[in-house]
């Protein structure tokens, strides 16, 4: 089994070496499963339980004052699932696998995805809040529940700018820094004030490839707002190839479909680290924001580029 995580890219968080210590447990806790789809699966569910991460517990809060988390997974077979705006559901990932094994679909959203977890008993009404969500929530000015106003709230916040998943807007970096997998000098979001980043695993064993994305979104975005986590081909993607899990600037990511980028530029003859390189360079021809993308090939190899001041990731094999 190989196994390659991150924590998002963006910003240099506060205390990085006890998130690289989180995200290196996550991967060996990982690369411990039988297949590349329980791999993904828990080394996510790790992540999602640490409120230093955006996603499950620490998840960012939109404008009605709502966490919501989304996530998606998909295997070399193009099996996919995925789920968008579940309130208090901390293992979205975990979601997301019972939409691909157990429904006909692709995506559940909202409450009904929250139904759809309770009757597979994943948990819900799980309390997302974290000491630092709250704090930060609480120092703000959140609108009145009135969509016009929320909106208006939000576009000023935001200035109208695409800020990373978890952040206020995120500076890009100088060019493209590229990974060997061994873990990078920062992560996700807005440093150490705001929620940090969204988290995600790609796993190969053998000829069978899984990738998995998650997170809380963007830091007060409209309610409801639905990023690049859960999209196939933007958050995550996974084919015979390679697989791939992306984070950043969420509406940028979607745009420029980055999984899918990386994946396709393995399919093309590259190795995984130049792979990521591409579809990091490709990304930045089309997107003010910044990205990482994390990427598992079908030969063992793992690679991870990112054009944000730093990126965390973490790698393991068995």
């Amino acid at each position: 089994m190989d196994l390659i995580a991150h924590g998002g890219a963006g910003s240099p968080p506060e205390e990085p070496d006890s998130r690289q210590q989180a995200l290196d447990a996550a991967a060996t806790a990982g690369v411990a499963e039988t297949t590349p789809l329980d791999a993904v699966e828990v080394t996510v569910r790790a992540l999602e339980h640490d409120p230093r991460f955006n996603a499950g517990i620490g998840a960012s809060v939109q404008s009605d004052g709502v966490p919501r988390t989304d996530a998606g997974v998909m295997t070399d077979d193009r099996e996919i699932g995925a789920v968008a705006g579940t309130p208090g559901v901390e293992h979205a990932v975990t979601l997301a696998r019972v939409v691909l094994e157990e429904t006909p679909h692709v995506q559940v959203a909202g409450v009904h995805a929250v139904d759809l977890a309770a009757a597979f008993d994943v948990p819900v009404e799980v309390d997302l809040w974290c000491d630092r969500t709250r704090e930060r929530w609480e120092a703000l000015d959140p609108p009145p529940l009135h969509t016009g106003v929320q909106l208006e709230w939000v576009l000023d916040r935001h200035g109208g700018g695409d800020g990373g998943e978890g952040g206020d807007g995120i500076e890009a970096g100088d060019g493209v820094a590229a990974g060997d997998g061994s873990g990078g000098a920062g992560a996700a979001g807005t440093g150490g004030s705001g929620p940090t980043g969204t988290v995600g695993a790609v796993a190969r064993e053998g000829d069978r490839i899984a990738a998995a994305t998650s997170t809380g979104g963007r830091w007060a975005a409209l309610a409801g707002r639905v990023g690049d986590v859960p999209q196939v081909g933007s958050g995550f993607f996974a084919a015979e190839a390679a697989g791939a899990s992306a984070t950043g600037s969420g509406e940028d990511i979607v745009k420029t479909t980055l999984a899918k980028s990386a994946v396709d530029a393995v399919d093309a003859g590259a190795d995984a680290d130049d792979a990521a390189r591409q579809a990091i360079q490709a990304f930045g021809e089309h997107a003010a924001g910044t990205a990482g993308v994390i990427v598992a090939d079908a030969d063992g190899g793992l690679g991870s580029a990112y054009d944000s001041e730093a990126m965390q990731t973490a790698t393991a094999r068995r």
